[in-house]
């Protein structure tokens, strides 16, 4: 099982990034998927994730509606569009799975992790 993140960068205030994240030896199609944040000093919050079991989406209040996670069946790949970035989104952006209906507020239900890619968004 492998995740790997894509698409992270330097943005100004106001501006939008498209992340992505690519799985490999398994499927997002039976797995629960999200997307994490880990600001410098703080711990790891769950941004958005999509159920495994009836692929209902959870936005963290912090994104939502800035926000959108989607998935490409064809593609075995999650995207996260990100607009309206502020500084307070600077951090790590790491796409997580877990096959067994992980909870978007437990970072540690999900057992499988990419390597995580760096958004810096600047005043």
């Amino acid at each position: 099982v492998q995740l790997v993140e894509s698409g992270g960068g330097l943005v100004q205030a106001g501006g939008s990034l498209r992340l992505s994240c690519a799985a490999s030896g398994f499927s997002f199609d039976d797995f629960g998927v999200g997307w994490f944040r880990q600001a410098p000093g703080k711990e790891r919050e769950g941004l958005a994730c999509i159920s495994s079991t009836d692929g209902s989406i959870d936005y963290a209040d912090s994104v939502k509606g800035r926000f959108t996670i989607s998935s490409d069946h064809a593609k075995n790949t999650v995207h996260l569009q990100m607009t309206g970035l502020t500084p307070e989104d600077t951090g790590v952006y790491y796409c997580a799975a877990d096959g067994f209906a992980p909870r978007c507020e437990y970072a540690d239900e999900f057992d499988y992790w990419g390597q995580g890619t760096q958004v810096t968004v600047s005043s």
